[in-house]
């Protein structure tokens, strides 16, 4: 599998994600740059979940059939949104209970567009790409509450 990369202008791989995009600030989704599209890409898949959540992996944002892009703007919705863990149908920022959580931003390549409501979670999103992922790549800010 081929491998993509996703960073972003506003904050470093491994470092702290700016309040701007969290719930204590703006609570806009970061500007995305992406690169190493693979040829044959049909659509983009991103997704931003906390593993540091109480309990579970509390998902933040999850959307797909995104058109092949180098550049997700900040607080856009470049694509279909699911359903998020608040319940949601739109990006939720960063809010640590407490403590400092880590916010893993992942970008999948596929090769197809997927065909599901805007009522579909992740475990559905992930089982409608199974077998369709050209390359993937992944970001990761964290943060802390004051």
């Amino acid at each position: 599998m081929e491998e993509l990369s996703i960073t972003s202008p506003a904050f470093e791989n491994n470092k702290p994600i700016p309040r701007k995009y969290t719930c204590d600030g703006d609570d806009v989704n970061p500007p995305l740059d992406i690169k190493g599209t693979p040829e044959g890409t049909k659509s983009l898949v991103l997704m931003v979940d906390d593993p540091d959540a109480p309990m579970v992996t509390w998902d933040h944002w999850i959307v797909w059939n995104i058109p092949p892009t180098s550049r997700i703007e900040e607080n856009t919705v470049p694509g279909v949104e699911g359903l998020n863990s608040f319940g949601k149908h739109h990006y939720g920022g960063p809010c640590p209970p407490s403590g400092t959580h880590r916010y893993f931003f992942k970008l999948y390549a596929l090769d197809i567009e997927l065909g599901l409501t805007s009522d579909s979670r992740k475990k559905d999103v992930e089982k409608a790409m199974r077998d369709h992922v050209l390359a993937k790549g992944e970001l990761m800010g964290f943060y802390s509450r004051r």
